[in-house]
């Protein structure tokens, strides 16, 4: 298959993620030529009763909700690509088309990768500020998260993770301020590791996220996990891309 540089870079995670996602989806399902559309009730590849879209590489996985979803679906499949897929726009004609028009839409989403060889670390950060580690559910942790408001600490995902959270203090020294940034990661199935960060609202855009996320992705490579990144904001992606993440596809949601 003819990759693009970014895909070839990063071409031994491909399989993995494709195995991911393929189990995600809750039926057999494998990454084709033409996509796949399959009828998924469970599907965790999109909230319930929504048809989920994953593209890794130069391949896709759909799952629908029902027949009268999956015959829709099957008829956007036949006209666009596999990039075009995750594309809300060209997935909406699409579907407008089969008389069955998308409603509401989640995403897209990047999905990138990282390989041990391919970690860029973070810089170290002015003396006497380290990355410290606490336990999920730390209570410096869940005061970031109460802070930063519900709608960025369900997005960043910290309150479900498995890892140990990697914390940043305002101030020099453990212990000598409030947490100004966290990540930390969820065990996913086939040994992913999904990486989660959160910075304080008042102190983005001073590459927080980099230094708490290089210390978490670390860990997860430690422990023999492809970490994930996924991303809808340029910041958050062009923090992944720093680290040595690249991107191989995208995931979409949509209820039709």
């Amino acid at each position: 298959m003819d990759l693009d540089p970014d895909i070839r870079q990063a071409a031994s995670a491909v399989p993995r993620a494709r195995a991911l996602w393929s189990e995600l989806a809750g039926v057999p399902v494998e990454f084709t030529s033409p996509t796949a559309v399959v009828i998924a009730p469970g599907s965790r590849l999109c909230p319930p009763g929504w048809a989920g879209i994953v593209r890794i590489g130069d391949a896709a996985v759909v799952t629908a909700p029902d027949a009268r979803g999956a015959e829709a679906l099957r008829g956007a499949v036949r006209e666009l690509a596999y990039a075009e897929l995750v594309d809300p726009v060209r997935l909406g004609e699409a579907l407008s088309g089969t008389g069955a028009p998308v409603l509401d839409v989640l995403g897209p989403a990047t999905l990138s990768y990282l390989d041990r060889d391919a970690l860029v670390p973070a810089p170290p950060r002015e003396a006497g500020t380290a990355v410290e580690r606490a336990a999920p559910g730390d209570i410096a942790l869940t005061a970031l998260l109460a802070g930063a408001g519900q709608g960025d600490a369900d997005e960043s995902g910290l309150d479900e993770i498995t890892s140990p959270a990697f914390l940043l203090r305002e101030g020099n020294g453990a212990g000598a301020g409030d947490v100004v940034a966290a990540a930390g990661y969820v065990t996913w199935p086939r040994s992913v590791a999904h990486v989660c960060v959160l910075v304080a609202p008042h102190r983005r855009g001073r590459r927080l996220a980099g230094t708490v996320a290089s210390a978490a992705v670390s860990h997860a490579l430690d422990a023999g996990l492809l970490p994930q990144w996924r991303a809808r904001p340029y910041p958050s992606r062009r923090v992944a891309a720093a680290l040595g993440f690249r991107e191989l596809g995208a995931q979409l949601s949509v209820r039709m």
